[in-house]
């Protein structure tokens, strides 16, 4: 997922920018979070890395989920850009979902590649000049 929302990004015209690619500067991961998140737009990509069950649950119950810092990351740019300017992939599984973000709409990661349209759809919404045709 990752490295195909990086190149959805390229080829429509915008540098994409990935935190395990960047430098670390003897930064904490936060320090790095911070100082890479500069941005007007975000993708957030949620996938089934993790599987967790509810408290008293037990191990049957598990569910996928996203690993928690994504989330973290989410709830981050939600708050500092808004939602319009979050797009918030997950993974076209069952993938459990934070319920507890207010408004956020989840576009799946189809084979079908449904999803770059959708993500043109909304940077331009935001003003963001951005050309579908340079998908296909």
């Amino acid at each position: 997922m990752k490295q195909a929302a990086a190149l959805v990004l390229s080829k429509i015209g915008l540098k994409p920018i990935i935190l395990h690619e960047r430098p670390n500067e003897g930064r904490t991961i936060i320090e790095k979070f911070e100082k890479n998140a500069d941005v007007q737009f975000a993708i957030v990509l949620l996938s089934p890395d993790d599987m967790a069950y509810a408290k008293g649950g037990t191990p049957a119950d598990a569910r996928a989920r996203a690993r928690q810092n994504v989330v973290l990351e989410l709830g981050y740019f939600v708050g500092k850009l808004g939602r319009a300017r979050v797009f918030a992939l997950k993974r076209d599984t069952d993938i459990e979902l934070p319920n507890d973000i207010s408004g956020v709409v989840y576009t799946s990661y189809d084979s079908q590649g449904h999803w770059q349209f959708e993500l043109v759809r909304e940077l331009k919404a935001v003003g963001y000049a951005v050309d579908a045709n340079a998908l296909i």
